[in-house]
C-alpha cells in the first residue's frame, strides 16, 4: 500500500491564506443550475462543503488521493478516496473543480483533455495551480536537492511542472471551450519563526521528508531553514512571502 506523505494539520496550518484563491476560483464559475459538482484533489473538504452552499441544489462529490485527508472530510458532501488520474464519473458532470492538485500530476494536461470529455452540456472545469516553482521558495530547494542532498533527493529536482496561463488557454480553447485564465500573485504576511519553512513543509517538502529517515529529515529541514530565512526575511510585522497562483475557467 502507498504510504500517505499529508498531514492535514501540518497542510492547514495556513488555511487562510490556502483557501483565498480556491474562492477567487469559484467566483468565476457561474452555471445556470448545476446538478453535479466534483472536486478533484479536494483534501481535508472543507471546501469542497462550502460548494454545496454555493450550489444548493447540487449533488457535490469530493476525491482525494490521501485517505488522512478524506478522514477529516466535514457532512455535506459525498467522498472518496482515490486517485484523480484514475477517476471517471458515472454520468456527465455539470462542474468540475481542482483546487492547487494538478501541480503534483505530470501528465494533467491529458487529464483535462479528458475531463472535457466529462462534462455535461454547458458544463464547466475550473482549476487553480501554484506558479511560485522559479521563485526562491522552490528554487533554493530544487538546489539543495541537485547539490548537498543529490544522493538522497536529486531526482526530486524537478523543474516546474505546470505551464502559464495562455498555453492552457490555448488547450482549452481547441477542445471548444471559452476560456478565463489569468494569474495572480498574493503577498501572504505570514506569522511566526521559520514561516516559509512551516509553509513548504505542507505541501513542497512532503516527498523529501517522506523519503527520509527522522535524523536526515531534521538535517534537511535544517539546511531548508538557513536558505529560506535569507531569502524570506522575518520583519517585525510578520515575513512577505509573494505566492503566484494559475487560474483557469473553460466553459463548453
Amino acid at each position: 500500500m502507498k504510504h500517505d506523505i499529508w498531514d492535514p494539520a501540518v497542510y492547514e496550518r495556513y488555511s487562510g491564506e490556502r483557501s483565498r484563491p480556491f474562492f477567487d476560483l469559484i467566483a468565476r464559475v457561474n452555471p445556470a443550475d448545476p446538478r453535479s459538482v466534483v472536486d478533484l484533489g479536494c483534501g481535508t473538504g472543507e471546501l469542497t462543503a462550502t460548494l454545496c452552499r454555493r450550489w444548493p441544489a447540487a449533488t457535490v462529490h469530493g476525491v482525494d488521493s490521501s485517505p488522512a485527508m478524506i478522514e477529516k472530510a466535514p457532512p455535506g458532501p459525498t467522498f472518496e478516496v482515490g486517485d484523480l488520474r484514475d477517476w471517471q464519473p458515472a454520468r456527465p458532470v455539470d462542474v468540475i473543480v481542482s483546487n492547487a492538485a494538478l501541480q503534483w500530476v505530470p501528465e494533467h494536461r491529458d487529464l483535462l483533455d479528458r475531463w472535457i470529455g466529462y462534462l455535461a452540456p454547458e458544463g464547466w472545469l475550473a482549476f487553480q495551480v501554484p506558479g511560485n516553482f522559479h521563485s526562491p521558495s522552490h528554487a533554493l530547494i530544487r538546489e539543495l536537492c541537485r547539490t548537498k542532498w543529490r544522493d538522497e533527493l536529486g531526482d526530486l529536482a524537478r523543474d516546474a511542472p505546470v505551464g502559464e496561463p495562455v498555453d492552457y488557454l490555448r488547450r482549452l480553447v481547441a477542445l471548444g471551450c471559452t476560456v478565463d485564465a489569468w494569474e495572480t500573485t498574493y503577498v501572504h504576511v505570514l506569522p511566526g519563526e521559520d514561516a516559509v519553512l512551516n509553509w513548504v513543509k505542507g505541501t513542497a517538502l512532503r516527498p523529501m521528508l517522506d523519503r527520509l529517515s527522522p535524523d536526515r529529515r531534521a538535517a534537511f529541514l535544517a539546511d531548508c531553514a538557513r536558505v529560506l530565512a535569507e531569502a524570506y526575511p522575518r520583519e517585525p510585522y510578520g515575513t512577505a512571502f509573494p505566492f503566484r497562483r494559475i487560474f483557469v475557467v473553460a466553459h463548453l
